[in-house]
């Protein structure tokens, strides 16, 4: 049966009760020793504060800003919310236990988090070359965190206190809770959670989880034993006498990738295929039986669907395929299933195998529960460890994530877009958790009496996406048993509700706080929806863009587009007539931004040559282009490992669509070159690749030609890519030069 959504009353028919709120709790006993200005950093901060010691400590990768965009600090403020003593270890030294050892010994457990980036992008470029400085570090100092980061900090706390129990969490753990495809090293690794040996993985915006369990935690129940709370992954060993309380499928009576070896009989105990390494799992009781018996459904709440194992995804693309299919099937937390995957052995051979075991996704945050969070005592910057002596954040000391969103308030999580290179959505869900209009009111208002610097100016109401505030499905029931990847792709769901009443309210009200001067839309803007409310884009455009408004159509050709489940061109063209006309209704001269990627699974040459003469058909030369960045877990990510669409069936003949990946370092480049066809240094690839295509006749110096023949010089001269005595544009000569 399908559980609550979002606080909301069950679906008729429901087995499980409405979650516990997170202010349903008895707090912890060290409640009565009140709030701390900032979680301690030192010991010398726990005594001034009369702590002894610390319940719970934190470990993150990012310099610990006070602020709700920042993960750490929102987990340490809802922990102490709940009555705990909560130390923070930010950025830590990793070559040896030594930092980690602080704040002393944590009574209760650790908490663990890479940060609010994961930690490979955050260092290394799509290119793969290390960045050279890192947002969240003051003065954007780089290096001060290691490569995968989760799996280092967790070995780093069970050296330092071997016996209390590790839990990881944020988007580096979120993303890699199952056999994964690492870009980095171009090889399948395990789950993070057989990788880092924590005890258990909160994946998601883990805010409920984290509460029940430290509670359960405090009451001394043995972490082992807690293997009931939704948004979890731990490991098991494969005949642990627990695991045989679920009722277990196979993956591929789910999804059928097809046979991967010789048929054999279903109910000969110990099946195996023959590339399998485990015994294949079948449903036992009904399904076993004659097919003249009636089929039971077996109760859903206690079915659990194995996929493939690490050994089998990491040599075979298309059980990857499958297995990437099946996670993001099971992702609504209206109808999610278990999922449990092999690892293997870390013991060698002759050990008992383990598991992964991924309960279904978190209950979202009901309205209340999400303005609790957002309202709890966030000092709103960071600590005073990395002011200069004067006490202010500046050079050195900046840190340019928090310079980014001081004025900015997050009004709402979660995405339906279900964009495939995206991981939004594998992180905060589809489902939209609105903060109330009251509680965003609010925080305005404390960004404008309390944040240093502050002119009048917020520089974002948003979020994953800009508007969709208060967005969702209309009928409760069909969103608790809706297993649709996107609500908006291939068109929006005839169920989901586009109405942008709510916001147009909250940006009336919001502007109309006394000494707020402007409000800006920083978040990207999803426009398929805005064609939809004709009065929003008209008050986004008389009253809160900058001058520029970003938008992302990604691609103009059907091909990529349909891989990355994003809108065709012509709603970027009617978003963009709209906009033009309330601009000019509004008497403004403002600017769309378009974003595209390059590279993207399911782009080939041929695509990007025609998004390139789009380009200069509208006369845009972009500057900020993406190179498609294979994230962890992301669908589109599944594509280019295996080069098959997941998206559609998954088969081991002729229906298994391809997918044409661009890879390399000089395809990707040249993906990348389309899109900056202005830029002299990308002419010389592009003449070339035009040559190769049969599209020479695009080279030349005239206005329908994409890239001209001559090429400027390092000295500030040109000279012609074909003939030395050439003219470029804007001269004349008395040799007539052909195009």
């Amino acid at each position: 049966m399908a559980p609550p959504v979002a606080g909301r009353p069950a679906p008729a028919g429901a087995a499980n009760a409405p979650p516990r709120p997170l202010t349903g709790y008895k707090p912890f006993w060290a409640r009565r020793l009140g709030v701390a200005p900032f979680l301690p950093m030192s010991r010398a901060e726990m005594e001034q504060l009369g702590w002894d010691s610390c319940d719970v400590v934190l470990v993150t990768g990012d310099a610990y800003v006070d602020h709700p965009s920042f993960g750490m600090a929102v987990i340490g403020r809802v922990l102490e919310g709940q009555g705990f003593r909560v130390g923070i270890i930010a950025q830590p030294g990793w070559t040896s236990a030594e930092a980690f050892r602080a704040l002393g010994k944590p009574n209760l457990f650790w908490g663990v988090t890479a940060g609010n980036m994961d930690s490979m992008i955050n260092r290394y470029t799509a290119e793969r070359k290390i960045r050279s400085d890192d947002a969240y570090t003051p003065g954007g100092q780089a290096g001060r965190r290691p490569d995968r980061a989760a799996i280092v900090y967790c070995q780093r706390c069970r050296e330092a206190f071997k016996d209390v129990p590790v839990l990881l969490g944020g988007i580096e753990g979120s993303l890699r809770r199952i056999a994964h495809y690492d870009y980095w090293s171009d090889t399948v690794r395990r789950s993070i959670v057989a990788d880092s040996k924590c005890d258990l993985l909160l994946y998601g915006n883990a805010e409920r989880a984290l509460v029940e369990v430290a509670h359960r935690l405090a009451r001394r129940e043995p972490v082992t034993q807690i293997t009931d709370v939704r948004g979890t992954a731990f490991v098991r060993r494969a005949d642990d006498a627990w695991a045989r309380e679920w009722i277990e499928i196979d993956s591929t009576e789910v999804d059928r990738p097809g046979r991967a070896g010789p048929p054999v009989n279903p109910y000969q105990p110990g099946a195996r295929r023959a590339d399998d390494e485990a015994p294949i799992a079948f449903m036992p009781g009904p399904a076993a039986q004659p097919q003249t018996q009636p089929q039971v459904r077996p109760e859903r709440s206690r079915t659990v669907i194995r996929l493939p194992g690490y050994e089998q995804v990491k040599r075979d693309p298309v059980l990857y395929a499958h297995a990437s299919r099946v996670l993001h099937q099971e992702t609504n937390p209206g109808n999610a299933r278990a999922l449990v995957q092999a690892q293997g052995s870390s013991q060698g051979q002759g050990q008992a195998a383990r598991d992964v075991w991924i309960n279904p996704p978190p209950i979202p945050l009901s309205t209340a529960e999400i303005d609790w969070v957002f309202g709890l005592p966030y000092a709103r910057s960071p600590h005073p460890a990395y002011a200069d002596a004067r006490g202010r954040h500046d050079g050195a000391t900046k840190i340019p994530a928090w310079e980014m969103i001081r004025f900015s308030v997050n009004i709402m999580r979660g995405c339906f877009g279900g964009c495939t290179f995206c991981s939004i959505t594998e992180h905060e869900g589809r489902i939209i958790q609105s903060r109330s209009e009251a509680s965003i009111l609010a925080e305005i208002e404390a960004i404008r009496d309390r944040v240093t610097g502050f002119t009048g100016v917020i520089s974002d109401l948003g979020g994953p996406t800009a508007n969709m505030y208060r967005l969702g499905c209309k009928n409760r029931t069909i969103e608790a048993v809706c297993r649709k990847p996107s609500c908006v792709y291939p068109d929006i769901c005839s169920n989901l509700g586009t109405d942008h009443g709510p916001l147009i309210a909250l940006y009336r009200h919001a502007r109309k706080l006394p000494g707020i001067k402007k409000i800006l839309i920083g978040s990207g803007l999803r426009y398929d929806l805005a064609v939809r409310s004709p009065e929003y884009v008209r008050e986004l455009t008389a009253h809160h863009v900058g001058g520029y408004l970003k938008i992302a159509p990604e691609h103009t050709e059907a091909g990529p587009l349909s891989k990355m489940m994003k809108p065709g061109i012509a709603a970027y063209d009617r978003f963009k007539a709209l906009f033009d006309q309330s601009s000019r209704a509004a008497g403004k001269e403002q600017y769309l931004i378009p974003y595209f990627i390059a590279a993207h699974p399911g782009a080939t040459d041929q695509d990007m040559l025609q998004l390139a003469l789009w380009l200069k058909r509208n006369g845009l030369r972009v500057d900020q282009v993406q190179t498609f960045y294979p994230s962890p877990m992301a669908s589109a990510s599944a594509m280019y490992h295996t080069g098959l669409n997941t998206l559609a069936g998954i088969h081991r003949d002729e229906r298994t669509q391809r997918v044409d990946v661009a890879r390399g370092e000089r395809r990707r480049r040249l993906h990348k070159a389309f899109l900056r066809w202005h830029d002299p240094a990308n002419w010389p690839l592009l003449r070339e690749a035009l040559k190769r295509m049969g599209r020479a006749d695009l080279i030349g110096n005239g206005k329908q030609h994409l890239i001209p023949a001559w090429q400027p010089t390092v000295n500030g001269g040109y000279q012609n890519a074909r003939r030395k005595n050439s003219t470029p544009p804007g001269k004349t000569s008395r040799a007539a030069s052909s195009p």
